[in-house]
């Protein structure tokens, strides 16, 4: 009912930076959360950073001054903007909205993710 695709992965040199795009589409009555995770070799997913529909954010700790995210809500669009990238931001991203979509008598709530795109910080 609703997919997600991501894009703007890539390889990066350490201080370098990146644009991740992720859009919606489908059936969808209302967008909701918007957010990236990540996932390093090993490691548990963890998040990066979410926007909800009023524009409020919140980061991860790590991600504070060199990650920017926003919203294109016209366009059902997330971006992350990264900047002044390290190697430890190697991993592969996931895009996550929350979003409501129409089913016989009303609406449904759903938190969809998406295929994920690889980010790789070396030099």
């Amino acid at each position: 009912q609703v997919q997600l695709v991501e894009s703007g992965g890539g390889l990066v040199q350490p201080g370098g930076s990146l644009r991740l795009s992720c859009a919606a589409s489908g059936s969808i009555l209302r967008l909701l959360s918007m957010g990236w995770y990540r996932q390093a070799p090993g490691k548990q997913r963890e998040l990066v950073a979410t926007i909800t529909s009023a524009g409020s954010t919140n980061y991860a700790d790590s991600a504070k001054g060199r990650l920017t995210i926003s919203r294109d809500s016209a366009k059902n669009t997330v971006i992350l903007q990264m900047s002044s990238l390290e190697a430890e931001d190697t991993a592969v991203y996931y895009c996550n909205v929350g979003v409501t979509v129409p089913i016989e008598g009303g609406q449904r709530y759903l938190q969809v993710w998406g295929q994920g795109t690889l980010v790789t910080v070396s030099s």
